[in-house]
């Protein structure tokens, strides 16, 4: 496996495929992408935080500014407690540009149509279910009896990655938060104040609440502590009209604006994302021509804002470590450079899970000790990831 590569197999047509596809066509090599699913996946998902160092990642293969168009900056995040005092206010150095807020399906919808105009192929229908290995390439066998053939195969395939149990079988799986996720996009003219371009988040006393308006529609999620994990099947199963009673009990002594936009959301227009979970660290990210970009290797969970930017940023670093090196160097050189830095940002990702569902002590504790550590903190040492960039024209090795 000493060659340079010239194709690759993309299983997964998320947010981390297209990407992949489009850095690796940059890099030289010509790349296929594989969704499982018949159809696209638009107005699937919701809000998601876009960091200004998943935006440059973007930069690094032309797709920046196509995408700075979608959402609307995030100046800052407002953190409260239940009864409306304010915790902290976080926001990006002046030296960075804003964290813009975009709707899931809006992005997918971007980088998707990108690819097509690039001269990408986005095959539809084809769930992977093996692979064949041989010395010079590597076969992936689809559920409808098609195969198709590359020299490297990269599982973009989400969380529940497929492609991650053929690397390893005795790969952990995801790890539940002890979070549930909901969320909407109310329309009701007036109904909250305007946030000035800034996320306010609350932790309540029940549950954590997300707020932002953005063009006079209130964006908001809530993040709901259930002993049990419940798989996206069974948390939609529940049923929109129970989730919504339940949110709102949930919320109903906190003074944020969250009790009267749950009341008046329409249970067609709630989001059930399911559980908030996390990647455990993966002992093997590649093996042989297989390695895995994004959730499928490290995925945070929502709390952390990080994980589209995270995904974003190891698809570039994979292609540009394709671009330089033979394929067992540039897998082992991919994941030199990306190991440390995502498996930190989980880390902090779980403190914050753990605040969330913090319980009568733990809250009060949080509230008492947080503006103080907030004031302690050095605010560039905070947002230091922030900052990560990747050079594009730079050797890889």
């Amino acid at each position: 496996m000493s060659d340079h590569i010239n194709t690759a197999l993309v299983i997964g047509g998320g947010v981390a495929g297209p990407v992949t596809a489009m850095a690796l066509q940059q890099a030289g090599i010509e790349a296929t992408v594989y969704e499982a699913y018949d159809g696209t996946a638009e107005g699937v998902g919701a809000a998601l935080g876009l960091a200004p160092n998943g935006l440059a990642a973007l930069d690094a293969i032309g797709a920046g500014d196509l995408v700075r168009g979608l959402g609307d900056p995030m100046k800052s995040i407002v953190l409260q407690s239940w009864n409306g005092r304010q915790l902290a206010e976080i926001g990006n150095p002046g030296t960075l540009e804003p964290t813009r807020l975009v709707m899931r399906s809006d992005l997918y919808q971007a980088l998707y149509g990108e690819a097509c105009a690039r001269g990408i192929r986005i095959e539809h229908g084809k769930r992977l279910v093996g692979v064949q290995e041989g010395r010079d390439a590597v076969t992936a066998q689809f559920a409808d009896g098609t195969t198709a053939t590359g020299e490297l195969l990269v599982g973009a395939d989400g969380i529940r990655s497929t492609v991650r149990n053929l690397i390893d079988p005795a790969a952990p799986q995801p790890r539940y938060a002890g979070l549930q996720g909901f969320g909407s996009v109310s329309t009701l003219a007036g109904a909250v104040p305007d946030t000035g371009g800034k996320m306010f988040m609350t932790f309540g006393k029940r549950a954590f609440f997300g707020l932002q308006v953005v063009g006079g529609n209130a964006v908001w999620f809530v993040n709901l502590p259930h002993p049990e994990p419940l798989t996206p099947a069974e948390a939609v199963a529940y049923g929109a009209e129970r989730w919504l009673k339940v949110l709102a009990e949930a919320c109903a002594e906190d003074r944020t604006p969250a009790l009267e936009l749950i009341r008046h959301t329409d249970p067609a227009e709630l989001l059930i994302t399911g559980p908030m979970e996390n990647m455990p660290l993966l002992p093997h990210w590649s093996r042989g021509r297989m390695v895995l970009v994004g959730d499928s290797a490290h995925a945070p969970s929502s709390s952390s804002g990080q994980g589209a930017s995270l995904a974003i940023e190891s698809s570039v670093e994979l292609a540009r470590c394709a671009r330089d090196l033979p394929l067992d160097e540039a897998l082992a050189r991919y994941e030199a450079l990306r190991r440390p830095r995502v498996e930190r940002i989980i880390k902090h990702t779980e403190r914050t899970n753990s605040n969330k569902a913090a319980g009568p002590v733990g809250r009060v504790l949080r509230d008492a000790l947080m503006p103080i550590g907030m004031k302690l903190m050095n605010p560039e040492k905070f947002s230091a990831h922030l900052h990560h960039r990747i050079d594009w024209a730079a050797p890889a090795a």
